[in-house]
């Protein structure tokens, strides 16, 4: 846990805290059993390994290799399509698409596989994209509820259908291992990467091992999941991975806090965020920015700006002042990989620095265990736990999703 409060008083992350480690408020304040549904990763995993093996899946084989594998799915099940592509790397012989709109990219036909993923079978975007699969020729298999739309659409193509059986409560986004296990075994039948039946049970117990950490009964000073929660109360989360493969992660996380926890949070992948994304540490959200105290002229104020418009800014800024109160903090997550290149190693240790010179937040995430689909296990399944005790700590129902339904509501 961290010591670093930034903009919350100690009052409030006392509560925070309380919360986290009072059982009886932990259950009030998750009606959606968000928890519960976290800790059927494991048996996701293993129950989808029995749904593709009693799915007839001979249309995929090393011999009928096809061009490109595109995941058409939204959401959660678009990141299932992320974590596919992460996995195989690219030393794939075949190409791993993404499709996350309503047609599928116009060079796509006859030649390539689309695998329509959709845990509740009835999302629009991915029934049009399965449709259109179906019409161009292309190998089709999907992934979603028994008895849905896309189920119907796959019996009509005479294409494989792997069902999602839903966990406590089902939420799409609790359902990741669900939707992405059955696209990894496909990607395997290809020849596109090679997954023994040992490592799925490694990962399996990986999510197992992590759920034991992170249980509701486990208080927070030896609870990964509620120290990473507790280290985010009241900051602006940036989550940075070294590679693809914890760039899925880092992508995850970001979503998760904002659909558990409702966090606005900004996900990137070194190199690429050293670039742009790194110029946030001398903005208006880092404790000790350097950003009016940089050398050189300062620029001139629009004519048009009331005086009033700079009260928000101390224009004698010293580096060592504390924010005010109410400040609102970035917080950096940086998600190692051991298999991150040297160069980047480099640059991490180096932002590493930068973060602690400008007084942003920092916590770091390492990667474990000797097959990525396992280093990923492990990260995603602390990290899912801490976007519900974050949601949890900040007084929020982690399962409510009133903004998404409005949203559906007001364009259907």
């Amino acid at each position: 846990m961290s010591d670093d409060l930034d903009g919350w008083g100690g009052a409030e992350f006392v509560l925070a805290a309380d919360r986290l480690d009072t059982p009886d408020v932990i259950e009030a304040a998750d009606p959606s059993d968000m928890l519960r549904q976290v800790a059927s990763a494991a048996a996701q995993v293993r129950t989808a390994l029995r749904s593709c093996a009693e799915t007839d899946l001979s249309a995929f084989t090393p011999d009928a290799r096809p061009r490109a594998m595109v995941v058409a799915g939204m959401g959660g099940s678009g990141l299932a399509g992320e974590l596919l592509g992460a996995v195989t790397g690219s030393s794939s012989p075949v190409q791993v698409v993404t499709a996350q709109t309503e047609r599928l990219p116009g060079w796509i036909g006859a030649a390539d596989a689309v695998l329509a993923v959709s845990c509740s079978g009835t999302t629009p975007q991915t029934l049009a994209m399965a449709t259109e699969a179906a019409r161009r020729g292309c190998r089709l298999a999907a992934v979603g509820a028994p008895g849905s739309p896309l189920q119907r659409i796959a019996e009509q193509a005479r294409a494989p259908f792997v069902p999602v059986v839903p966990g406590a409560g089902g939420l799409p986004r609790s359902m990741l291992w669900a939707t992405a296990i059955p696209l990894l075994v496909i990607a395997g039948r290809v020849g596109m990467t090679r997954i023994e039946p040992d490592v799925y049970e490694l990962a399996a117990s990986r999510l197992e091992e992590i759920s034991h950490q992170c249980r509701p009964a486990s208080e927070s000073f030896v609870n990964p999941g509620k120290s990473l929660a507790l280290d985010l109360v009241g900051g602006l989360p940036m989550v940075w991975g070294t590679t693809p493969l914890s760039g899925v992660a880092a992508r995850r996380f970001a979503s998760q806090l904002q659909e558990n926890a409702k966090y606005p949070a900004i996900a990137g992948v070194l190199p690429d965020a050293a670039n742009h994304q790194v110029a946030a540490f001398d903005g208006p959200f880092a404790p000790r920015s350097s950003r009016l105290a940089a050398d050189g002229p300062a620029e001139p104020v629009s004519p048009l700006a009331a005086p009033d418009d700079l009260s928000g800014w101390d224009l004698d800024f010293e580096e060592e002042a504390e924010p005010s109160s109410g400040f609102t903090p970035l917080r950096l997550i940086l998600i190692a990989d051991p298999s991150e290149e040297q160069r980047v190693s480099a640059q991490r240790a180096a932002v590493t620095e930068l973060a602690e010179q400008r007084g942003v937040g920092l916590s770091e995430l390492a990667m474990d265990g000797e097959h990525p689909l396992v280093r990923l296990a492990g990260v995603i399944q602390l990290t899912d736990y801490a976007s519900v005790y974050l949601a949890i700590a900040s007084g929020i129902d982690p399962g409510q999703t009133v903004a998404i339904q409005d949203l559906k509501t007001r364009v259907e």
